[in-house]
């Protein structure tokens, strides 16, 4: 196996696709404003397509579920055995066909025309019937496969998710979608809770809340992290406003720094000026707080409005919310 030809190879497609995306950027004009405004306005969104663009055709059905649009994928063969009947005045279309002229696909229009539904179609032929007889067409043309035979739907398949997930995208900015919205629609896994469940709901507080001051002695700190379990404790004045924290990771740098500890204080060790999280902030706030730096923390301290210590949440703490 020539290992540099199959990379040349694998960048080779992976360019193909890049410059059919650019073309498709570069083409998009009034007829994709004109579905998004379509999209917005349906009673309810069908999806159809066979083949790899009935596969596409499911993800950006999948897509717009999950940004709460009324939503259903209908097989093209399925359609005229019964399955059109979810079709009615008010509803939209959405065909999917690199030709345009997909005979389970062409067949769909004429029926879908006289139930009331408005057609969107996305095809690679501006030319083809399903462009010609569509209330709004998008091209999604590529000059060719990524694949070496220029026959495997390869960039025609990437730019026509591509169109998908360009009209949910504007969808979201029309309608104005927050995070509580999208998260309504994952109730369940660690995604909807990271979008629905607070700091404050999973946060370890009270008795079981690591304090110490910062006039205390090292070890003192060290056998209130034993007690308390979290792997950390949080450093704070007379009237509890957070002052620095000490760290399982602070206490094991220390023990190798110095060799006589008796007479440290907590000042001298912790960390000033921690990082830190409001109560009611969303889980996946206090998530990217944890993960994005370039050195990774599993703990942080919680505050209030007046920036007193009343909680500390850690990356276990998330984990286990989706338990």
């Amino acid at each position: 196996m020539d290992k540099d030809f199959l990379l040349s190879v694998a960048k080779e497609t992976l360019q193909r696709e890049i410059n059919s995306l650019q073309m498709l950027m570069d083409s998009l004009d009034e007829n994709f404003l004109r579905a998004v405004e379509l999209i917005v306005t349906a009673e309810k969104i069908i999806v159809s397509g066979i083949g790899k663009s009935g596969i596409i055709g499911r993800k950006i059905a999948g897509t717009f579920l999950s940004i709460g649009l009324p939503c259903v994928f209908m097989h093209s063969v399925d359609a005229l055995h019964g399955d059109i009947g979810i079709v009615s005045q008010g509803d939209l279309a959405i065909l999917l066909s690199k030709s345009g002229s997909t005979e389970e696909i062409v067949q769909l229009v004429p029926f879908l025309k006289n139930r009331g539904a408005k057609i969107i179609s996305i095809v690679g032929n501006e030319h083809s019937f399903l462009a010609k007889n569509s209330d709004v067409t998008i091209l999604a043309k590529v000059e060719r496969e990524a694949c070496p035979l220029n026959i495997v739907p390869t960039s025609s398949a990437m730019v026509a998710l591509a169109v998908g997930d360009a009209l949910a995208a504007c969808v979201m900015k029309v309608k104005n979608l927050t995070l509580e919205d999208f998260a309504r629609q994952h109730p369940l896994g660690q995604l909807g809770r990271n979008l629905i469940l607070r700091v404050e709901d999973v946060m370890h507080k009270g008795e079981n809340l690591p304090l110490i001051r910062p006039e205390n002695t090292f070890r003192e700190s060290v056998i209130e992290i034993t007690n308390k379990k979290l792997g950390c404790v949080c450093v704070v004045d007379n009237d509890n406003k957070l002052l620095g924290i000490i760290t399982d990771g602070d206490v094991r740098r220390t023990l190798q720094k110095y060799h006589n500890i008796d007479e440290l204080k907590v000042s001298d060790v912790m960390t000033k000026n921690p990082i830190k999280i409001h109560y009611s902030a969303l889980l996946g706030e206090a998530l990217s707080l944890m993960e994005q730096r370039e050195s990774q923390i599993n703990v942080l301290p919680v505050v209030d409005n007046d920036y007193k210590c009343i909680g500390v949440i850690r990356l276990h703490d998330i984990v286990r919310s989706s338990i």
